[in-house]
């Protein structure tokens, strides 16, 4: 089964991360299937990029969100077009 979630990057004490979609049993920081956003919480305000295309693709494939991404997916709605 898929997942979208978090995958940590950066230093020490300075994390970024990668919205990733991986397979459920993988560990947290490997390969993943593709990276469909960056998430930088130390950045003030907090900087969020995500792919809606790609997330709303790969949810329609059976990929479950984690609940972290679910409310990053929620709090940053896709851009109208």
């Amino acid at each position: 089964m898929l997942m979208i979630r978090l995958a940590r990057f950066g230093a020490k004490k300075k994390p970024t991360y990668r919205v990733v979609v991986i397979d459920k049993e993988r560990a947290r920081d490997s390969r993943a299937v593709e990276i469909v956003g960056v998430y930088n919480p130390i950045t003030q305000p907090k900087q969020i990029t995500l792919k809606h295309d790609r997330i709303a693709h790969w949810m329609q494939n059976g990929a479950q969100p984690s609940d972290t991404v679910a409310r990053l997916i929620k709090n940053n709605p896709a851009p109208a077009a």
